[in-house]
């Protein structure tokens, strides 16, 4: 399945290359100051491909059913990977914890299938969402003569009536333009009135046709959906914090409402990313960021979000299920010994074509993520995690509340629907339209779609990746999000080249990393090379070597310590020969 055509008219691609023609040195100075910006993430993205798949050969119950296909190979097909649509995993009823939230009614849930919002009340407090609506959000007056700014108590208001007044008065109306959304924003967020910018929606509604142009109608129904807030989330949502296994599930009309607040620049104590700010630790959540300083990729990004929030808004299009947000901490007791693990490699499918998203639909799809969820989604930033949360913007919602990952931990997200299609990636990006998400949903209403968040390590020298204590993180990082944690059979994984372009990795090590954590945790694997044939066929032949006689992970352990000091002395030695060459030393049995 190719990508829908891009529904874009010619007028606005010629706006947007006027625009970027008029200068383009600074536009290229621009996205190169991006790129190595912390906004930046892994580069390997979802490149343009045809969804038709090179299908490999069947492997069942781990024993090769060789065919003859080119030549030939102990791999799998695709179709024989296991996905969440595969096997109906009884979950039993929806339930909540000390360590997973629900901000949904779960009585009525289970009994009715109906989904409202859990009675609760606002906690103002380090471990929780500060929310926007709360009675201790104030609005400071500002002292007009003097050049610092400082609180007067006695003039202090809740912060939420200057914001429920202002969109209150956007909602009231049948249109609004960006002047409108400017100015409600700036006027709960003066401090900011002079440092942000929002040219990148100005450029984008001035530039859409007017007979494609709907988001002057869009703006006021975003609005009401943000004034919600009291009266769909009344439970205080917890952070998924550092060093704690955790989960919230919620509701998509809960999302959309959060993300429209977002839109509206909410949430206070945001506004900041300065080292000793509150949330130092967290991605930004507010808007602002994409709204300024345009670019083609915010054009292309914004299109993206105001579809999701056209669908969310409408009645007969708004979703009505749940997702769950679930951060799991790998404890140093659980860290496998490497050395000396006796697996054996997992089944594998490796393929030049397709896409994650798309043809590893079902399965456990790797987001190349970075260490602050989403890395540049409301930035410039646009690889692979920031196409993915682009798609499918309930992920955005993880910022609002995931903190930072540490080395042995990771991020599952069940259930988030896709709302687009896409084409290219970073400058050649596009939104190419709607997508109409056809995933089944689980006992619990969620999307049978998972997504996992692991980060690789940024390699500023390549060759310190090599090092076996980078090796070993890298190893316990994939480990950790492939390991399961619900008890049930889980779906075979979705990855490709994770940490490699921007980030330095060697793709021939981080395929090795990745089967080899696959297979410490008895799961296949689905590696998409992004149209790399070359990596396609050296990574089939090396896999198939060790496959054929049975090279267990501990044994592979051993090869890449071998290959370290190797690797350190000539720069250019190969991993895959050197493997082919030295896995029947003695040393490695």
């Amino acid at each position: 399945m190719k990508s829908q055509k891009h529904n874009d008219s010619s007028q606005m691609k010629e706006a947007l290359q006027h625009d970027t023609q008029q200068n383009p040195q600074k536009e290229k100075e621009k996205h190169e100051k991006e790129q190595h910006s912390n906004d930046s993430t892994n580069q390997d993205s979802f490149l343009p491909s045809s969804s038709r798949i090179c299908s490999a050969e069947n492997v069942k119950d781990g024993q090769a059913e060789c065919q003859q296909k080119e030549r030939t190979s102990s791999c799998c097909q695709l179709k024989d990977m296991r996905r969440l649509q595969h096997g109906d995993m009884k979950l039993g009823p929806l339930r909540f914890d000390k360590r997973h939230t629900v901000l949904i009614d779960v009585d009525t849930f289970n009994s009715q299938r109906k989904i409202l919002t859990q009675k609760g009340r606002d906690l103002w407090h380090s471990d929780f969402v500060k929310m926007p609506c709360s009675q201790a959000s104030m609005a400071s007056s500002l002292q007009k003569d003097s050049l610092i700014i400082q609180e007067k108590v006695a003039h202090q208001k809740s912060r939420w009536d200057v914001i429920s007044k202002k969109l209150k008065s956007l909602a009231s109306k049948k249109t609004a333009s960006v002047k409108d959304v400017e100015e409600a924003i700036i006027k709960y967020n003066p401090k900011y009135k002079d440092q942000w910018s929002f040219d990148a929606l100005h450029t984008l509604d001035q530039i859409t046709p007017h007979t494609e142009n709907y988001y002057k109608t869009l703006f006021p129904k975003i609005a009401a959906l943000a004034l919600k807030l009291p009266s769909f989330v009344n439970k205080a949502i917890p952070l998924l914090r550092k060093g704690q296994s955790a989960a919230i599930t919620m509701s998509q009309v809960q999302i959309s409402c959060l993300l429209a607040n977002a839109f509206f620049c909410t949430f206070p104590h945001r506004n900041t990313s300065s080292p000793n700010a509150e949330y130092s630790g967290y991605p930004s959540i507010n808007f602002n960021s994409l709204f300024g300083n345009w670019s083609r990729r915010k054009i292309e990004k914004l299109r993206a979000i105001m579809h999701y929030f056209k669908e969310v808004t409408d009645e007969s299009t708004r979703p009505k299920g749940l997702v769950t947000f679930e951060r799991e901490c790998l404890s140093y007791t659980d860290m496998p010994t490497w050395e000396s693990c006796k697996a054996n490699l997992s089944k594998l499918h490796i393929t030049s074509e397709g896409q994650i998203e798309l043809e590893g639909k079902g399965m456990l799809q790797v987001d190349f993520a970075n260490s602050l969820i989403g890395g540049g989604v409301l930035g410039s930033g646009l690889l692979q995690e920031e196409i993915l949360f682009v798609i499918n913007p309930e992920l955005i919602v993880a910022r609002l509340f995931t903190e930072k990952l540490e080395d042995n931990e990771c991020l599952i997200i069940t259930g988030s629907q896709q709302f687009s299609y896409y084409s290219g990636f970073g400058d050649s990006f596009e939104w190419a339209g709607p997508y109409e998400d056809q995933s089944q949903r689980d006992e619990w209403a969620r999307r049978k779609t998972k997504i996992l968040a692991i980060d690789a390590m940024n390699f500023r020298h390549s060759v310190d990746q090599y090092r076996m204590r980078h090796i070993t993180r890298e190893l316990n990082k994939a480990y950790c999000g492939f390991k399961g944690y619900d008890g049930h059979e889980n779906p075979d994984i979705a990855t490709g080249k994770w940490g490699c372009g921007a980030f330095n990795g060697d793709p021939q090590l981080k395929a090795l990393i990745q089967l080899m954590a696959a297979a410490k945790a008895k799961r296949g694997l689905a590696f998409f090379t992004f149209g790399d044939e070359n990596l396609k066929q050296r990574l089939q032949r090396i896999y198939e070597l060790m496959f054929a006689e049975g090279i267990t992970v501990g044994t592979l352990y051993k090869l890449l310590r071998d290959f370290s000091p190797a690797k350190h002395c000539d720069s250019h030695v190969d991993l895959f020969d050197f493997i082919e060459k030295n896995r029947n030393s003695k040393s490695h049995l």
